[in-house]
């Protein structure tokens, strides 16, 4: 075998320890005390999981703080911010912007992605030519698929519509939308629905960023949905509206939702940053209580969404740090909502952008991270780092575990 991972736990089945056979860069043994030859990586009980999955982050206009002046912190501000910042985008400039937040998330144990990407008259194809090239050189490490969405509106802003078939024709695997940055919102819906079908891609959209749930787009998202029999390849993310929901409201949508197929991504630290700056005290934390969606059979993930620019001006890419993010902000103190919150930086997300090989499996790729500790709910409290990442058998990162040094006696 080329690499057996001895003496680790699994996140299903943290209580004992197994040892992981990896030839070819699949996993072909999963046993207690494998006889095998090969290379050996003994983790000493430590948890080894599938490697992470960021199911909604923009690498091209990460890194972007230094050309913005964000002085609100509000939505709309950042929006102009970044769309005057844009016109001075390059292929190269996203790309090398790119590369220093998709190596962060390398380094902590993601190992797939699904970036969004801007198309509009404004940028142009530009961003796709230089994220295009980051995914080929990193595709050693992780594999990106592309999201193309138009952050500025689509049947507003002329041109937009061309630029987003152009980019599904060269390479984007997955349609978005803002539809609330739309002069027609369900007419984006619409057309996002359209393209999807023409090019059979998923759907990834931006949805119902707001302080009240007095209207949710989500509603008619599901219904196109069924009409369309797109369920379980729609996804929604932020949805800030759902936590000023009632408990009547958000249980009506949640059961939707899970009737329609349609997952959730929420973005904690954007969405805590963004919401509840209407308020002069006591501001709404904003972020939707996924756990208790989940609850209702919706599944889904939790993710960066935007690194070091005005939306976000904050960002390691550490899944970890996100999720323990989430289970703060949303009181989550059950155990197994803990766990839940580890399973929605792994097989949720998974899930959710449809990986078919993905997991701690017999015939899976091995992609997996160990993790300093023995159980995914301590994954989550205690921010346990990533020590090892690997890439289809091969080790991609690594961090020495920290040391004390005790005084000599």
């Amino acid at each position: 075998m080329d690499l057996i991972v001895r003496n680790a736990r699994l996140p299903n089945e943290p209580a004992s320890t197994v040892d992981i056979g990896i030839d070819g860069g699949r996993i072909v043994a999963i046993e207690h005390f494998l006889a095998a030859d090969g290379e050996v990586l003994d983790v000493g009980g430590r948890l080894v999981a599938p490697g992470f999955i960021e199911t909604h982050i923009h690498l091209d206009k990460s890194c972007i703080l230094e050309r913005c002046n964000a002085q609100r912190g509000d939505l709309s501000e950042a929006i102009s911010e970044v769309a005057k910042a844009k016109a001075g985008f390059s292929a190269e400039d996203v790309y090398e912007r790119g590369r220093r937040t998709l190596e962060k998330c390398i380094l902590n144990g993601t190992t797939r992605m699904r970036t969004q990407l801007e198309v509009d008259p404004g940028i142009g194809l530009r961003g796709l030519e230089g994220v295009l090239s980051l995914i080929e050189d990193y595709r050693w490490a992780i594999d990106v698929e592309i999201c193309v969405f138009p952050q500025e509106g689509l049947l507003n802003n002329p041109g937009t519509d061309e630029l987003m078939v152009e980019a599904l024709r060269r390479g984007g695997r997955v349609v978005g939308a803002a539809p609330y940055t739309d002069s027609d919102p369900h007419g984006q819906i619409d057309r996002v629905f359209e393209m999807a079908r023409e090019f059979d891609v998923d759907i990834d959209m931006h949805l119902d960023f707001g302080p009240t749930a007095d209207t949710l787009d989500l509603d008619y998202v599901c219904e196109l949905a069924d009409r369309f029999g797109w369920g379980g390849r729609t996804t929604i993310g932020h949805v800030t509206k759902l936590a000023a929901a009632s408990p009547e409201r958000f249980a009506a949508a949640a059961r939707r939702m899970s009737d329609s197929g349609v997952a959730l991504t929420a973005l904690p630290s954007t969405d805590l940053f963004l919401m509840g700056r209407d308020h002069d005290c006591n501001q709404t934390r904003g972020v939707t209580h996924t756990h208790k969606l989940l609850h209702h059979g919706v599944n889904c993930s939790l993710s960066t969404n935007n690194v070091l620019n005005p939306f976000t001006p904050f960002g390691d890419c550490s899944l970890i740090r996100m999720a323990n993010l989430n289970a703060n902000i949303c009181h989550i103190g059950a155990t197994s909502d803990i766990r839940e919150c580890f399973s929605m930086i792994t097989d949720r997300s998974a899930r959710l952008i449809n990986a078919k090989d993905y997991g701690i499996e017999i015939g899976k790729t091995a992609d997996f991270v160990v993790i300093d500790c023995s159980t995914p709910e301590e994954a989550v409290a205690e921010l346990a780092p990533v020590l090892f990442a690997y890439k289809r058998g091969k080790r991609t990162m690594t961090r020495p575990a920290a040391t004390l040094h005790r005084p000599q006696v």
